[in-house]
């Protein structure tokens, strides 16, 4: 069942909060994780000259905001936790946005591709397809989005003091092919494990041009 505006309100409230209290355990525990094969996976399928405008959306503490970066692209960040904020911009020097994905503002057709890695699975079941309208919006004609969310079988709710929704590929793919994204690859993570030991989902899509 869809969450009332007060249950959409603690979703917020208290996974911000959390990061925002995690902020420094965070960055540190995730600084070494390897996420060169997705982003790979965004970057192969992006049909435009580069430089490219990228959004990392969920950017964090800036990591993979600061690659794009070095890579020559044009990327802007974008979190709900302030001290994300905050450490996205003075890790990467790049633009940082304040949003929570319950109240995104983002500009038309701007971005060449949106980088969501380990983000959207925050987004409650029942709000996800009109945040999915923003990203698709956000995207220039033929963008590409990269999704990875750890999966599950279409369970949801407080996992601690963070809210998740955990789909199975199915149930993924539903939602993504009900917005008109095209699908162009997907994978399991982390690679060259048996698939019970490959918790994340990785999808790539595409805006229809």
């Amino acid at each position: 069942m869809p969450l009332t505006t007060e249950e959409l309100s603690k979703v917020s409230a208290v996974t911000i909060g959390h990061y925002q209290r995690q902020a420094e355990q965070f960055e540190a525990g995730t600084r070494d994780h390897d996420v060169r094969q997705n982003i790979d996976a965004l970057l192969r399928h992006i049909q435009a000259d580069a430089p490219l405008d990228i959004l990392d959306f969920g950017c964090g503490p800036g990591r993979d905001l600061r690659t794009f970066s070095e890579m020559g692209h044009h990327a802007v960040g974008l979190d709900g936790c302030p001290r994300f904020v905050e450490m996205a911009q003075a890790n990467s020097g790049c633009e940082v946005w304040l949003q929570d994905f319950l109240a995104l503002d983002l500009p038309t057709e701007q971005f060449d591709g949106i980088f969501a890695n380990a983000a959207l699975f925050h987004v409650p079941s029942a709000e996800l397809p009109g945040v999915l309208r923003q990203l698709m919006a956000a995207l220039k004609p033929g963008g590409v989005l990269f999704s990875s969310n750890p999966r599950g079988h279409n369970e949801e709710g407080w996992n601690g003091e963070r809210y998740g929704a955990y789909y199975d590929l199915d149930t993924w793919r539903a939602l993504l092919n009900q917005q008109g994204m095209e699908e162009l690859e997907h994978y399991y993570r982390p690679a060259g494990l048996p698939r019970e030991q490959q918790p994340w989902l990785a999808s790539v899509w595409r805006k229809p041009g």
